[in-house]
């Protein structure tokens, strides 16, 4: 695998991973259950992504990487009915707690639905990362402030000694910075 190759793989991984990952603790799997998802949809991605041709009319990439995740956090989901692991022993039986409070809630939002949530969340993150590489520091701590930690503007002037014009300055140009790569993301992922 040469350099621009890995660097695509660990951007992707970077970027998927979390979405993945987030996506399975949101859908009731513990962290490690979560990894495991995470894992083994990212090495089924990375066996697929060559036949995977996007057609809108069958399904989008964003569709495709959903129903791989989704898949895998039911797998690990049924692994906690019983029957899927028998006890040890029979003393295991009874110390083990009960199956109804092993089950995560199904009455909460559907998988899709946390799907789209944390893809919405994972694709803003992404954004904010990249526009911070570009702004410089001030008008990125400005933008933090007041716009991410919602401090008010006079309290962001203050403490980082600008005026309050300014303050609202950086969060127009940070902010329409930000919406520009949220359309760009969205336009190559989905």
């Amino acid at each position: 695998m040469d350099k621009n190759s890995r660097q695509s793989w660990q951007e992707f991984n970077d970027l998927y991973g979390k979405l993945i990952f987030g996506f399975a603790i949101r859908a009731g799997l513990t962290e490690t259950e979560a990894q495991e998802v995470v894992q083994e949809t990212l090495i089924a991605a990375a066996k697929n992504l060559p036949e995977f041709r996007y057609d809108p009319k069958v399904c989008s990439f964003k569709t495709w990487l959903l129903n791989l995740s989704n898949w895998r956090v039911k797998v690990q989901l049924r692994k906690r009915l019983p029957g899927a692991h028998g006890p040890a022993s029979p003393d295991d039986a009874t110390a083990r707690t009960a199956t109804i409070e092993r089950l995560p809630d199904t009455a909460g939002p559907p998988l899709e639905a946390l799907w789209e949530k944390e893809w919405h969340t994972t694709l803003l993150a992404a954004a904010l990362e990249k526009v911070k590489a570009q702004v410089d520091l001030k008008q990125w701590q400005i933008f933090d402030l007041y716009v991410l930690k919602e401090w008010s503007a006079p309290e962001v002037a203050h403490a980082l000694a600008v005026s309050v014009a300014r303050v609202y300055l950086s969060k127009h140009r940070v902010g329409a910075l930000v919406k520009k790569e949220l359309r760009r993301l969205q336009r190559e992922l989905n």
